[in-house]
């Protein structure tokens, strides 16, 4: 019997290595040199259509304009969503008098290689492009990042650079930093191997019982809208792991001011990398307002409760160091934001 179990080792040890061998790279789409000086393009009745990367990328935009800005935003969305995903807050801040900007990544939206994963320094700097375009259309305007889930990821990682966004700060709301280090290592082998072997293989959120928000009109408008996407690759998944690894590692290297946004009902991502990464900075002592919201999701930006969180980022950035006028600097229904110095 031993000798019979140890060529059944034997031979699944060989499976093993044999696949591992031959096994496909998680799909990642392609991408050019540098080749073009990036540039905003127009479109008839649209100031700002498009911005076009170094390699020539067209990476579409939508604006919220308003008449005489203070301040302008960029908002990075969140995983398979796109630049629509800003249209309740754009609106309103326009009419306070602060212009957001929203782009589409590459992957995502109506950009080049839908589904498909670009890399998470590809999206770093596609975002520090995007900032430097945005300082020559709006010259002496204080400018800032609105990252939001995935959005938050690629924000935070693009300050782990040799070049990092020159912006007056940086709002995080429940930014992705579920990354390897805060992974089950169950999960983490099944995804390796998945994303290696079955690198096409599509997996939906369905059936998981995850609430993202209470807002389910919104919801529901969101399952109807063809550019966003419903079935996610596999190869997809593993980077954006790998981006949300990159992000939490990147936390200490932002150098700007930072308000961190998380809402208490948050499925998403849970809460203690969301502290650890609020350790992270406060050790690096970064100056950074954390704000707890007791009726938030994840989707704080389109949540029912939406326009107290809008609220507050506006007053931030009237008003860094205040604390916002919601009160939510209370983290006492963040237990792992109130705590985060004892993780």
């Amino acid at each position: 019997m031993k000798n019979l179990r140890r060529a059944f080792d034997f031979l699944l040890g060989a499976a093993i290595v044999a696949v591992s061998l031959t096994a496909c790279a998680p799909r990642l789409m392609a991408t050019g040199d540098a080749v073009y000086p990036p540039r905003l393009v127009a479109r008839s009745g649209v100031e700002m259509a498009s911005a076009v990367m170094s390699d020539g990328a067209h990476l579409p935009m939508r604006v919220w304009a308003a008449e005489k800005p203070h301040a302008v935003v960029i908002g990075v969305h969140g995983m398979n969503d796109y630049s629509n995903a800003f249209a309740m807050p754009g609106s309103w801040f326009a009419a306070h008098g602060v212009t957001l900007v929203a782009y589409d990544q590459r992957g995502f939206g109506e950009a080049p290689g839908h589904g498909l994963w670009a890399g998470a320094a590809r999206m770093a700097s596609d975002l520090d492009t995007i900032v430097e375009l945005t300082h020559k259309k709006y010259p002496g305007v204080p400018v800032y990042l609105l990252g939001t889930s995935m959005g938050g990821a690629v924000t935070m990682r693009a300050f782990n650079s040799a070049t990092p966004p020159k912006v007056d700060g940086v709002i995080l709301a429940s930014p992705a930093v579920w990354g390897w280090r805060a992974m089950n290592a169950f999960y983490e082998t099944v995804l390796w191997m998945s994303a290696h072997l079955l690198p096409s293989l599509t997996l939906s959120g369905s059936g998981l019982g995850i609430q993202p928000s209470d807002n389910i009109p919104m919801l529901r408008a969101l399952g109807k809208d063809p550019l966003v996407i419903k079935e996610t690759e596999i190869g997809t998944i593993y980077g954006l792991v790998e981006l949300m690894d990159e992000a939490a590692l990147s936390a200490s290297h932002i150098n700007v001011p930072v308000l961190l946004m998380y809402g208490a009902h948050d499925q998403i991502v849970p809460p203690v990398p969301m502290g650890q990464a609020l350790e992270d900075m406060r050790n690096a002592h970064v100056d950074v307002t954390a704000a707890c919201y007791p009726k938030g999701y994840h989707m704080l930006l389109r949540d029912l409760d939406r326009e107290v969180v809008w609220r507050d980022i506006e007053s931030w950035i009237d008003a860094k160091g205040k604390p916002p006028p919601s009160g939510a600097e209370n983290l006492a229904p963040c237990p792992t934001l109130a705590h985060a110095g004892e993780l």
